[in-house]
């Protein structure tokens, strides 16, 4: 299965429907889409009327994002954290899944503010403690912290980066309007996950190649107790997903 595929799977575990009916008008605005893998996001907000331009750095995703034809969007290829060259002014940026990539995201956010039009508006979704679920051995979570911490101090990726979204938008000059908290059907929900869902964690810590490095000869029994704890007739989710809409 590519990660094309994986994603497509994901987009109907996840609460956009919800998110969607949050936003301000899109009819005939202009809709940044930054990090818009292979286009589904954007195809559904052009569905509600934006003009998309979607901004990714993986050739693989935007040819796929591009073969779809979707109407009133284009795929551009650069570093969704520089908009220089890139676009001028639009009415909104979506950003979904993407921030926590860039830890220190207060100066990026200060950029992209730059390209938002008056009374434009962000909106960003963001997980936070993806790793956040019970029940694990002492072990494993201890593991996992320590994972995390190296990741943020290398500042590669801030797995806790969904309950940060608000404070960095607010440092960053932005209006907060909206913070929604979101049920997803693979990233935060209680009881035991279904099999495709257990099958697609099984395919993202395959590709994490860093948590494979740090633990070692211990990967597969990190692997092991996370995968039986989403399993677990008693599983229940510390992980959320945030999505946070402000003003310019």
């Amino acid at each position: 299965m590519t990660l094309s595929d994986e994603y497509k799977r994901q987009f109907e575990w996840r609460s956009w429907g919800t998110i969607f009916d949050a936003l301000p008008e899109l009819g005939g605005r202009t809709v940044l889409d930054l990090g818009c893998g292979l286009g589904d996001q954007a195809a559904a907000l052009a569905s509600r009327g934006a003009r998309v331009i979607g901004v990714d750095s993986d050739e693989a995703l935007l040819a796929v994002a591009r073969s779809a034809k979707i109407p009133n969007a284009e795929f551009r290829a650069g570093d969704f954290r520089e908009l220089s060259g890139i676009c001028t002014a639009v009415d909104g940026i979506w950003c979904s899944f993407a921030a926590a990539y860039t830890p220190d995201l207060s100066p990026t956010l200060m950029h992209w503010r730059q390209y938002i039009k008056p009374g434009g508006w962000i909106a960003l979704t963001e997980i936070d403690e993806l790793f956040g679920h019970e029940p694990l051995d002492d072990e494993t979570r201890a593991v996992l912290t320590r994972f995390v911490s190296d990741a943020l101090r290398a500042n590669r990726y801030d797995f806790r980066m969904g309950g940060k979204l608000t404070a960095h938008l607010e440092h960053a000059g932005f209006t907060i309007s909206n913070v929604l908290t979101l049920p997803d059907l693979e990233l935060s929900f209680d009881g035991p996950a279904a099999p495709k869902v257990l099958r697609a964690w099984q395919l993202r810590l395959q590709r994490m190649k860093r948590l494979q490095e740090f633990c070692g000869p211990a990967f597969e029994r990190v692997c092991s107790n996370l995968l039986g704890a989403l399993a677990h007739p008693e599983h229940r989710a510390i992980a959320k997903v945030y999505t946070v809409i402000a003003f310019a």
